[in-house]
């Protein structure tokens, strides 16, 4: 009798087991008709809604809305989702992927198995026309061959994950005395002539961390250090199109709830999630809406320290309000998006980029891939001022470079709108504990009726 308790105990100890560390993931494409329906259902820890929204970010999926929560000990999230398309999700294979994707993040996934073989290169430091010709040039003649790239610009900053290997062998550069030659050639090139001093830097990084979460890192840390050596400087201006983001305290049940309204765009949920937990914040609760006649998105997010607190001052308040405008507007790609398709050969990056540099086009973000022998690059450039190059300006470069190769591709618009309406006030600025109080309880009665756990949100 004895022996037939402990296995009964026994198995619901593994059952207990699997449920506290593998999550329940569902997919149904039945429920809505316009979006599949993506249910995660786990045990609670840090960091566990930004692996999950890395899932899908990495699928390439537009997040129409999402309904979060994770009061307590357990994590529930609703994603509806879609394709860059506007369509639901049809293909098999993408929703098995995602399926066993979402069910193993509470295991550690190396980021790197992509760039096994390579030499990682992070470089940050003042943005100028002709930055990345003078840095793949430097590249280009201490034998480096780049495979694989992301730069983003953002407020006069640029941030860079290169991946190279050597042009001879093939292989990862692992010679020191090399290495510290590369980073000492490239470091004088980020500075320029303008560069406030200390805020240039070159590393090798053992690129462990995922590519665009590691970007959002480096743009942070060199914020925090930009905003300190620049604090007598003028202040950037407001743009017109910028996201508007409020951060209030609810002292009451603890909570600092941050809004944020903005163009809608893929990758938006991931760049603020990304940025709000790498800050030290959790989610607790949230929710996602998007408009799409007017391609507008509306976040709300309810965080605290990871010690429970709320956000303990104005200056704080200021910081991630500022840090989470940053998160959102360096990746919005500014100019002429160009995609060249060529064939890869040493020193490709350094010609095209000089080409680019003389005829004023400045490189605001760029995605560098091989395949195989064949280089697939793509380029968003402006012209000095920021603007859009004329016409003209193109296609004296794609001349130079080669027609066949260099394409220009109309900029996407925001999940397929251009243009955001910005005159619609973010609910409860400024409001009342009262709005407040009425809002989270609406979000948590909300979430809970998507998550299933409740008949009815009324």
């Amino acid at each position: 009798m004895m022996d037939v308790q402990v296995q009964m105990w026994s198995e619901e100890f593994e059952k207990l087991i699997f449920r506290t560390t593998t999550p329940s993931v569902k997919i149904d494409n039945a429920v809505c008709p316009t979006t599949t329906v993506v249910k995660v259902d786990s045990a609670r820890k840090h960091g566990i809604l930004l692996e999950a929204v890395q899932v899908l970010t990495d699928l390439n999926l537009s997040i129409k809305k999402a309904y979060i929560s994770s009061d307590g000990r357990w994590f529930m999230d609703v994603f509806h989702v879609t394709d860059l398309n506007g369509n639901k999700l049809t293909d098999e294979s993408v929703i098995t992927y995602m399926e066993q994707s979402l069910g193993s993040i509470h295991y550690l996934r190396n980021e790197s198995v992509r760039h096994n073989g390579l030499t990682a290169l992070e470089l940050t430091g003042t943005d100028r026309i002709g930055l990345l010709s003078e840095v793949f040039a430097v590249l280009s003649d201490l034998q480096c061959n780049v495979v694989d790239a992301k730069v983003w610009t953002h407020n006069g900053r640029i941030a860079s994950l290169i991946y190279v290997k050597d042009c001879d062998s093939g292989s990862q550069i692992e010679d020191c005395k090399r290495i510290e030659r590369i980073e000492s050639m490239l470091k004088p090139v980020l500075k320029g002539d303008n560069d406030i001093k200390g805020t240039a830097k070159t590393s090798v990084s053992m690129a462990v961390t995922h590519n665009e979460r590691r970007l959002h890192q480096m743009m942070y840390a060199d914020q925090m250090l930009f905003a300190v050596r620049r604090s007598n400087a003028n202040a950037i201006p407001v743009k017109s199109d910028s996201p508007v983001v409020t951060v209030e305290n609810w002292a009451l049940f603890c909570y600092s709830v941050v809004k944020v309204q903005c163009k809608d765009r893929s990758k938006l949920l991931f760049d603020v999630v990304c940025t709000v937990t790498d800050m030290g914040y959790i989610v607790f609760h949230a929710t996602v809406n998007t408009e799409e006649e007017a391609g507008v998105a509306f976040l709300e997010f309810y965080i605290r320290h990871t010690d429970g607190t709320p956000i303990s001052s104005d200056a704080e308040m200021d910081r991630v309000r500022q840090c989470i405008e940053a998160s959102i507007e360096r990746r919005d790609s500014r100019g002429v998006r160009l995609e060249l398709s060529t064939k890869d050969r040493p020193g490709l990056l350094a010609d095209v980029t000089r080409t680019f540099r003389e005829n004023g086009l400045n490189i605001t973000t760029a995605e560098i891939s091989t395949s195989g022998n064949t280089a697939l690059n793509i380029f968003h450039v402006t012209d000095a001022e920021g603007s859009t190059p004329s016409a003209k300006t193109i296609e004296s470069v794609r001349e130079k470079i080669g027609p066949s190769n260099l394409k220009v591709k109309e900029l996407p618009t925001s999940c397929g709108h251009r243009k955001a309406e910005r005159d619609r006030p973010i609910a409860g600025t400024g409001g009342t504990t009262t709005t407040m109080l009425l809002s989270l309880g609406n979000i948590v009665r909300r979430n809970l009726y998507n998550l299933g756990l409740i008949k009815s949100f009324s």
